[in-house]
């Protein structure tokens, strides 16, 4: 029976050995094949978009830390200043910038003869054009500041026009000055004479991030002081307003409240308003803090409650993935030694979290750094000259913010202006990733291993 049972059955398969490769293995590994170099593609090429883009933006904006400068010896005439030669401040502000432009085309025309260059075509007023307008807003604000320097020679370091700093920096050629009603080929020949007798240097631009925004006309005077403040104004009420109630909010919710619909109803909120767009948060400012409330508009205190609201989702999802990081054995060590619920957490809990609360902070605030769609909506893209004042006032007066900047100037139709939003880009980009390298540190300085 045995026999005929054997006879009867099918043959077994031959065995095969699993370090032989089959078809269905060759197939397989092709695909796993496939999908690594579909990974490592996608990585190149993001690595090269990145490097494009950042190669894009140092090109056109390292230049706006150069700046031309004309050094001229100026003598502060006093019968044009005080006629009246009583040194009196009010008779002294008196005299506009009309008053003093007549000053820097004398002194100009003075190192011309000096240095014994020519001024081929050109006269008093013409090669005085190669300074900017805002150089007799220089002097008048100095001459007002101390009045006793009237009837004395001051030398003075001032901004190049703005097509004469175009032309060292590549964007004016002989050949489009021939065509451009600011600048003519004369003026151009007359500041490489400038620039061999060392009256003309092009130096390190420490005004780009101190002097405030300039008008149309003056794009080599703007720069990044008021945004710089503004942005530090509303990144001070983010940081003071969303740390202590994210924090709060979320030990709550992970530790005391209890598990039922409305919990469940607000971490659901939560994670949906972590997604809203940012724009909906400036229309919710503009309607409740503006029209309502009646706060001021291109406020920092504006801009701080409403970026306030849009980072206090991304601190409390943090803030609670932070908590849920740390073992339940450290708290019911702590409950077992006689600690109650609160010392467990506030001793115990949230010093060892405190490392994620930190870098989910600072990720926050780094999103609300750059963000600018919502203070589009709140005024804060308007024109400011002046700067605020410190604090408390200052957090309701105008200001403006590095990205709002940033959009500002690409709206302007000089190519400078183009030159100094790039270089606003850099020093934002500067700015975000000191934020996320002081998050890594921290992260890295204060995390535990369980």
């Amino acid at each position: 029976m045995t026999d005929m049972t054997a006879i009867g059955a099918p043959m077994p398969a031959e065995k095969k050995s699993i370090l032989t490769v089959d078809d269905r293995t060759r197939r397989r590994n092709k695909a796993e094949n496939r999908f690594r170099l579909l990974g490592k593609a996608a990585v190149a090429f993001g690595i090269v978009a990145l490097i494009g883009l950042l190669t894009s933006i140092m090109a056109n904006g390292l230049s706006s830390f150069q700046q031309t400068y004309v050094t001229l010896n100026v003598y502060l005439d006093p019968a044009k200043l005080d006629k009246a030669g009583n040194r009196n401040p009010a008779d002294i502000a008196k005299v506009t910038t009309f008053g003093y432009a007549p000053l820097i085309e004398q002194a100009m025309a003075k190192a011309i003869e000096e240095k014994g260059l020519a001024a081929e075509g050109l006269n008093a007023k013409a090669a005085g054009a190669l300074i900017s307008k805002e150089a007799a807003a220089d002097l008048r604000r100095f001459v007002i500041a101390d009045p006793s320097v009237i009837g004395q020679t001051y030398p003075f370091d001032f901004l190049a026009g703005g097509r004469i700093d175009g032309y060292y920096k590549g964007r004016v050629t002989m050949e489009s000055a021939a065509l451009d009603r600011n600048v003519s080929p004369e003026q151009l020949v007359l500041a490489d004479q400038l620039k061999e007798a060392g009256i003309l240097v092009t130096k390190f631009n420490w005004s780009f991030f101190t002097a405030p925004d300039a008008s149309d006309t003056r794009p080599e005077a703007a720069g990044l002081g008021v945004a710089i403040i503004g942005s530090a104004y509303m990144m001070l009420i983010v940081l003071v307003l969303s740390l202590p109630l994210g924090v709060a909010t979320s030990i709550y919710l992970e530790e005391f409240a209890p598990q039922n619909w409305f919990t469940d109803l607000i971490e659901v909120n939560i994670a949906n308003l972590a997604a809203v767009p940012s724009i909906v948060y400036g229309i919710l400012g503009l309607a409740v803090l503006i029209n309502f409330v009646g706060l001021p508009q291109s406020a920092p205190i504006v801009g701080g409650l409403v970026l306030t609201l849009m980072t206090l989702p991304t601190i409390i999802i943090a803030t609670r993935s932070a908590l849920k990081a740390v073992p339940p054995s450290i708290r019911d060590a702590a409950l077992g030694v006689g600690a109650s619920k609160m010392q467990s957490i506030f001793h115990h809990v949230l010093p060892l979290a405190m490392p994620g609360i930190l870098t989910g902070a600072i990720i926050g605030l780094a999103r609300a750094l750059g963000e600018t769609a919502p203070l589009l909506l709140i005024g804060m893209v308007a024109f400011v000259k002046e700067y605020p004042a410190g604090p408390p006032d200052g957090f309701f007066q105008p200001a403006s913010a590095l990205p709002v900047q940033v959009y500002n100037w690409t709206q302007r139709g000089d190519p400078a202006f183009v030159e100094r939003a790039s270089g606003a880009i850099i020093v934002l980009l500067v700015f975000l990733i000191l934020m996320n390298l002081i998050a890594i540190i921290l992260r890295r300085r204060f995390e535990r291993r369980w």
